[in-house]
């Protein structure tokens, strides 16, 4: 970038060259109140208004105003003036010098010597003076180029969450409504970062605040024990118009429960008595759809599976099976009566299931 591509801070603000430090003020804060997003609607406002703010940064820091004014060639008009009068003052000094020369030869040799370094002075205190500028408006034109690669769109950062659900949202589906911490454009600096001047109180210079949003996720039928459900656009917001970052959402099945899955089947274990495990009974079994009749045969055994076909998990097209694993379960509360009968079975039983035990290992 050229130095004559800086625009004509003073034109931005509507003052002269030569006004003062609070005149500049006085037409920054009105500017700044016109053309302020919060008030001005206008597409162009924003960008208006970081003119306006750049401007009055330089302008308004005296050190910084006479650097740019030496490098943009812009005099105030009292500086002209002075110049103007020192020119005909060394021009009519120059007259009279003419005349008195008439009547004096020359100089002497030290008003001589005296004359070339004060000259020799005063070149070297302009040079570094210049020097001094440039590298300043050096370092800013680079400063000026980084904020212009910050301001390029940037996609929003992504968020990521767990959900815990039940064996029933699995096979049915659902619907759940989460809240996910996440990022919105602050609402008093609308991204700009900065208000009148200075770092925005609110988001700190930040463009955006932290805010809680609440977020429906549909939870499809069959879905897997930490799987991951991708919602574009719901994690936190993108910069300089840039696209929201995404939600990536990690499920969990509960696992405290009789119910467990493998592919599209269900395993389900269903505590049976020991009467119905040894005689066989017809027992109801609940499930996700209703309920329905599994019949025991006799003599059961605890950890047996008996498979359902089709009641399953119904995924594209296809349909898996209700494997049923039946436990033998005893009651904690028996009354006098049942333990009376275990006592007269104990006696009637003449086999010994254990006799194998020690052959078996």
């Amino acid at each position: 970038m050229a130095f004559n591509d800086v625009k004509n801070y003073y034109d931005i603000l509507e003052v002269s060259s030569s006004a003062t430090t609070a005149e500049i003020k006085t037409a920054y804060r009105k500017l700044a109140r016109k053309y302020h997003p919060d008030i001005n609607k206008n597409s162009d406002a924003i960008e208006k208004f970081k003119e306006i703010t750049s401007a009055y940064e330089v302008l308004s820091n005296p050190q910084k105003r006479n650097e740019y004014n030496i490098l943009k060639g812009i005099f105030p008009e009292e500086e002209k003036t002075a110049y103007s009068q020192s020119s005909n003052s060394n021009s009519s000094g120059s007259s009279k010098e003419t005349s008195t020369n008439n009547k004096s030869t020359y100089k002497t040799n030290n008003q001589k010597s005296n004359s070339v370094n004060s000259k020799k002075s005063q070149k070297k205190s302009n040079k570094f003076s210049i020097i001094k500028s440039l590298r300043y408006f050096l370092a800013k034109l680079k400063k000026e180029e980084r904020a212009k690669a910050n301001r390029k769109p940037q996609k929003g950062q992504d968020i990521r969450t767990d959900i815990t659900i039940t064996p029933e949202e699995v096979i049915t589906g659902s619907k759940r409504v989460i809240n996910v911490l996440t990022t919105r454009t602050c609402p008093v600096c609308f991204g700009h970062r900065f208000v009148n001047g200075g770092k925005c109180s609110e988001c700190g210079g930040k463009g955006e605040v932290s805010h809680r949003k609440r977020i429906t996720v549909t939870i499809p039928k069959g879905i897997k024990d930490g799987a991951k459900l991708r919602l574009k656009n719901e994690g936190g917001i993108g910069l300089n118009g840039g696209p929201n970052g995404d939600l990536y959402i990690n499920v969990k099945i509960e696992t405290r429960t009789k119910v467990h899955f493998d592919k599209q089947n269900i395993y389900y274990n269903v505590p049976i008595t020991p009467f119905e495990a040894a005689l066989g009974e017809e027992i109801k079994v609940p499930t996700f759809d209703g309920v329905i009749k599994l019949k025991l045969p006799p003599n059961t055994c605890s950890g047996q599976k008996f498979r359902i076909a089709g009641q399953g998990i119904k995924k594209n097209g296809k349909v898996g099976d209700l494997i049923v694993i039946v436990s033998i379960e005893f009651s904690h509360d028996l009354s006098d009566d049942e333990v009376k009968l275990y006592e007269k079975l104990k006696n009637l039983s003449k086999d010994d299931i254990r006799k194998n035990l020690m052959n078996e290992n």
